[in-house]
């Protein structure tokens, strides 16, 4: 069988760029082995649902080239693809649950909970709060009749069902990444399947679509690795085989302990979201990496080597070449941290090879309400590409070309800027008025014979003429900035500078 993956994000709010990579790693996996990876929405927690999260879930797999051959807004033929359309569904497996025993009815109320909790804690009673050490304590299955069960359940009296754990039992899980896990019974709690709203809880749903939607591979975050004993047990419970187990290593803060958080991307000025996000409640945005003029190329090349290695010392990779690559068996344990520099370099090696083409679409929208020439604008790109680290690195690089600057950089006028340098500017006007021909190579050819008769350093005359040319004393070679411009708007920005500066 083709192995089928999936990434089953809830609907809480933004898309986090730990689980974006989640996402990455089941659809590296789908494709290198000619599988499916399936989009699945895990919407049950309906008091935490944020309204336009699934949106945003699906545009941002969309923008990163993260396509799913199966999902809500697509179809395909295991769905529904959206949980809380499934609870029909549910219902069915909770009921054979119970009928087996493997479930029971708990009609415990937050009150009485709160106070077995508090009592346990004054007894210093070690054990799991509530499991089959304790639950003979507590208004159930287990301290009511089937008589009184099912009177509760007749009367409308809210009530949960919980899993059944088995008493004394020792777990041998095989996770692929971490190998051998094993866990004692005693140690686990009696976990809500189903609750008294009518939905299951993520570990019902979870285990009940992952065998409907027949999951070969569960690759999923470090986060979930507690959840796991309970999983196994719950595919016991209904005598299905487990799919394989695959828990990814967390993604951590740049400096200091913990999972890299949306403060951290606050605090250190970084994204954590692969778009703009805006707070339903508070209008707040948050900036994401799309917005913030990241490639998407770029941040699935980031992600990909963030717990994963090629096994060389290569870094820069298409997604064609990290499918032919990619092997869970290269999967780290260790937490891997998020560098922010080295996202940036990132970008920055793949807009070095990003069309220039793509690059003036993107400028030719920014500057729609000016008259551009499509071939000078390429020349332009070609010319400042090196200096871009995001898209909109190309704006502040450019604009000079199409807007002379009307205002002069003080620091580099405080340095360049001499008592003599308006005479020899003058001086360089005249020789720039002679030139027949305004190319980059002529230029710079007949400027070498000239600065040799006149004896001036070319410091002394060059970075002048720069900041007239483009208000601060950086940009590529002054020759071809000269020949882009054109001599008429040279010599206009000339004149402008010496009037205002005189």
């Amino acid at each position: 069988m083709k192995p089928r993956v999936r990434f089953a994000p809830s609907p809480t709010g933004p898309l986090h760029i730990g689980g974006v990579r989640t996402a990455l790693f089941n659809y590296l996996f789908a494709r290198k082995h000619n599988g499916y990876f399936i989009l699945r929405i895990e919407d049950t927690d309906q008091k935490r649902f944020v309204p336009g999260a699934e949106q945003y879930i699906i545009e941002a797999l969309k923008w990163l080239g993260l396509e799913y051959d199966e999902g809500p807004d697509i179809g395909g033929n295991y769905g529904p693809y959206r949980q809380s359309e499934r609870r029909q569904i549910y219902k069915q497996f909770i009921q054979k649950l119970i009928d087996t025993g493997a479930a029971y009815y708990a009609f415990d109320t937050p009150e009485e909970l709160e106070q077995f909790r508090t009592k346990l804690r004054e007894e210093k009673n070690p054990v799991q709060w509530y499991n089959y050490l304790t639950r003979d304590r507590m208004r159930n299955s287990f301290t009511l009749s089937e008589k009184e069960v099912q009177k509760l359940i007749e009367q409308g009296t809210p009530y949960v069902v919980r899993f059944n754990i088995p008493k004394d039992k020792e777990l041998e899980i095989n996770d692929t990444i971490r190998g051998k896990v094993k866990v004692h019974t005693s140690t686990l709690d009696d976990k809500v399947l189903f609750k008294s709203d009518g939905l299951p809880t993520y570990h019902l749903a979870n285990i009940v679509d992952d065998h409907l939607m027949q999951i070969t591979h569960v690759i999923r975050g470090e986060e979930w690795l507690p959840s796991l004993p309970l999983h196994v047990l719950l595919y016991e419970a209904f005598g299905w085989e487990p799919p394989i187990f695959v828990h990814l290593p967390l993604i951590l803060k740049p400096t200091g302990k913990g999972k890299l958080s949306k403060r951290d991307g606050e605090k250190m000025g970084f994204p954590v979201y692969p778009l703009d996000w805006k707070d339903p409640d508070t209008g707040e945005i948050s900036r994401g990496f799309r917005e913030w003029g990241y490639l998407p190329e770029a941040v699935i090349n980031m992600l990909a080597l963030l717990g994963w290695n090629p096994g060389d010392d290569r870094e820069i990779f298409t997604i064609e070449e990290l499918i032919k690559e990619f092997s869970l068996d290269r999967v780290q344990k260790s937490g891997a941290r998020f560098d922010p520099e080295k996202a940036k370099w990132f970008n920055q090696q793949h807009l070095k090879n990003f069309s220039n083409q793509k690059i003036a679409e993107y400028l030719l929208n920014y500057y729609k309400n000016q008259q551009i020439d499509k071939d000078k604008l390429l020349k332009i790109i070609e010319l400042v590409k090196e200096r871009a680290v995001f898209l909109s690195d190309f704006v502040p690089l450019t604009e000079y070309f199409f807007k002379a600057p009307k205002e002069f950089d003080k620091k580099s006028l405080k340095k360049f800027w001499k008592k003599d340098t308006p005479q020899i500017i003058n001086e360089l006007k005249q020789f720039l008025t002679s030139l027949q021909d305004f190319t980059s190579q002529y230029i710079e050819e007949q400027f070498k014979h000239w600065i040799e008769q006149k004896g001036y350093g070319y410091g002394k005359v060059l970075n002048p003429l720069r900041i007239l040319l483009v208000g601060v004393n950086k940009g590529p070679h002054i020759f071809n900035v000269l020949e882009l411009l054109g001599k008429d708007e040279v010599l206009k920005r000339i004149d402008y500078g010496l009037e205002k500066l005189a």
